[in-house]
This record gives structure tokens, C-alpha cells and sequence, in this order.
């Protein structure tokens, strides 16, 4: 399978990225599109990923000017792919040309010795996201890129 993968503007693609965010967190994680589809979007770097033979979107995600990185989402026929790597790639590529020198995430509580392993820290304390408890964890970019390759990042939203 070949795919194409590339940054993307919320003004042009949101159709596309929409499509994919719906279902992956609203129908199967059950998450409100109020929630889903925030303010984050408009001011966020996208990277979008497109099955080449069948020209379906089948993958995203974002980083904010911060370096806040969520909205993980990659379609249910296509996980055992690892296109996430792809997305995390692009998304660290887009970190790096802003100059930041971390990055971030909100972990599910399940998932933070996962991120821990990583080299993803906690900031804070535990907060709530529709209903889900959540840990804000960062990690330096030059460690985050290191496990770019092997990590998989599904679900983050």
C-alpha cells in the first residue's frame, strides 16, 4: 500500500480532517463533536494522511504553535499499517522548523507509563476531558524524535 501524507491548513482540509476525527473519536470514542472540534483547530499545523489508491483520508493529526500535539486519529482498516508514525514525524518536523524545545501531550491515565517510557514527563496534576481522566506529560523534542520510529501514538486525543 502507498499513501500520501502531507501539512495541511484547517481552512482548506477541514472537510477531510473532519471526516476522519468523526470517526475515530465521535463514533467509536464517543467523544462530542463540541469537544472534538475546538478552537485549537483554526491556529493548529494539520498533517494528513490519503490512501493513494483509493484517495480516502484515512489518518491525522495537529500540533499547536505551542507544541501541543493531539488529535491522533488514524481509521480503524488501517492501524496495523503504523501510519501514525508517519503523522508523529511530520508533526515533530513542524516542532523543529518552529524552534520549539518541547512538546506536549494530554495522556490518558492508562497510558502514561507508556509515555513515561518515552521520555515523556508529567506537568500538574490530573484534569478531565469528557469524562476522561487525563495527565499533561512533555518530553524535549530531540528525545521525542528518537522514538519517532517505534512508538505508536493511536487515540490521542
Amino acid at each position: 500500500m502507498s499513501y500520501s501524507i502531507s501539512q495541511v491548513k484547517w481552512q482548506q482540509a477541514a472537510p477531510l480532517l473532519k471526516n476522519i476525527r468523526e470517526k475515530v473519536f465521535v463514533c467509536e470514542r464517543r467523544i462530542p463533536k463540541n469537544i472534538e472540534f475546538d478552537h485549537g483547530d483554526r491556529t493548529a499545523y494539520h498533517m494528513l494522511v490519503c490512501d493513494d489508491k483509493s484517495q480516502e483520508p484515512i489518518a491525522t493529526g495537529r500540533i499547536s504553535p505551542q507544541g501541543e500535539i493531539s488529535r491522533i486519529a488514524v481509521v480503524m482498516g488501517y492501524r496495523s499499517e503504523e501510519i501514525d508514525k508517519f503523522i508523529i514525524q511530520g508533526l515533530f518536523r513542524i516542532a523543529r522548523e518552529l524552534a520549539l524545545k518541547e512538546v506536549f501531550i494530554s495522556s490518558p491515565l492508562d497510558k502514561v507509563d507508556y509515555f513515561a517510557n518515552h521520555d515523556f514527563y508529567p506537568i500538574g496534576s490530573v484534569y478531565m476531558v469528557a469524562g476522561m481522566p487525563k495527565q499533561r506529560m512533555a518530553c524535549t523534542i530531540t528525545k521525542a524524535a528518537l522514538h519517532a520510529k517505534k512508538a505508536k501514538y493511536y487515540f490521542t486525543h
